[in-house]
C-alpha cells in the first residue's frame, strides 16, 4: 500500500482520540469506573488500525467476506472452549489469518506488564494445541499475529530493578526498561514460533502523536510485509480462486 506509514499514523491517533472519547462519555455517564480503567473498559480502539489491516488482505488478494474484525471472532481453544480474537480469516473451512491487537498505557507498567506476557503465550499455546487437534480446519499452519502499541513515556524508558531472592534472572533483562522488556519479549515470541509475525510500536499520548518502532526486525512494515507473504502463499493454493 502506497499510503501504509501515513494510514498507520492515523490509526495510532485514532486510538488515542477513541481512548479519550470513551473516558469522556463514561465520566458524563457517572460510571465509576470513570478513571483512567474506563478508557479500557470502553470498547475498541483498535478499530481504525483493524480496517487497515484487513484493507491490505483484500489487497492481497482475500475475500473480505473472509475478514472479520467485528464479530463471528471466537476460535476453539485446546485449554479453553473458545477465544475472542480482534481479526480473523476463515477461507475454505480452514483459518488462515489469526490476529491479536494489544496495548499497554501508563501510568502501571510492572503488574500489567507480567499480564501482557502470560496472556501473549498462553493465548498463542492454546491455539497452536487446538490446530494441532485438528479444530481449525486443515493444514497449512495459520498466521498467527500479534500487535502491541506501548504509550511512549519517561517511565517506559527508565531502568528497572529485578527481584532474585532465589535465583538470577537472564542477563539480558538487567536494568532493561519495560520498552526493552517488551522488545524481548516480542522478539522470543517469534523466535520460539508462537507468533508468526510479531509488531512492536511505542507512541506519544499528544497531537499528532509521535510513533517509534525501536526495532527493524518488529516494525509494521515487516508486519504487514509477512501478513501479505502468507496470504498470496494461501490464495496460490487456492485452485479456485
Amino acid at each position: 500500500m502506497v499510503d501504509l506509514e501515513a494510514r498507520f499514523q492515523d490509526a495510532i491517533q485514532h486510538f488515542w482520540t477513541a481512548r479519550e472519547r470513551q473516558q469522556q462519555k463514561q465520566v458524563e455517564g457517572g460510571r465509576i469506573d470513570a478513571g483512567t480503567r474506563g478508557a479500557v473498559t470502553g470498547g475498541t480502539q483498535m478499530g481504525a488500525l483493524e480496517v487497515l489491516v484487513a484493507d491490505v488482505l483484500v489487497e492481497a488478494g482475500l475475500d473480505p467476506r473472509e475478514i472479520k474484525t467485528r464479530t463471528a471472532l471466537e476460535l476453539p481453544g485446546y485449554y479453553r472452549p473458545e477465544k475472542k480474537w480482534d481479526l480473523i480469516v476463515v477461507s475454505h473451512d480452514q483459518l488462515v489469518i489469526a490476529v491479536e491487537f494489544k496495548s499497554q498505557v501508563g501510568p502501571s507498567f510492572g503488574n500489567n506488564f507480567n499480564n501482557r506476557v502470560e496472556e501473549a503465550i498462553s493465548n498463542a499455546t492454546d491455539l497452536w494445541v487446538a490446530f494441532r487437534e485438528g479444530r481449525l480446519g486443515k493444514s497449512p499452519s495459520p498466521f498467527l499475529g500479534y500487535f502491541f502499541l506501548l504509550e511512549d513515556c519517561p517511565r517506559v524508558h527508565t531502568p528497572c530493578r529485578n527481584q532474585e531472592p532465589y535465583f538470577t534472572v537472564d542477563p539480558v533483562f538487567m536494568r532493561a526498561s519495560y520498552s526493552r522488556r517488551y522488545e524481548i519479549l516480542c522478539r522470543r515470541l517469534v523466535r520460539e514460533r508462537l507468533y508468526s509475525g510479531v509488531c512492536l510500536a511505542l507512541a506519544t499520548n499528544e497531537i499528532p502523536t509521535r510513533i517509534s518502532q525501536p526495532a527493524q526486525d518488529l516494525t509494521f512494515r515487516s508486519f504487514i510485509a509477512a501478513i501479505q507473504g502468507h496470504v498470496v502463499g494461501f490464495v496460490g493454493g487456492q485452485p479456485d480462486r
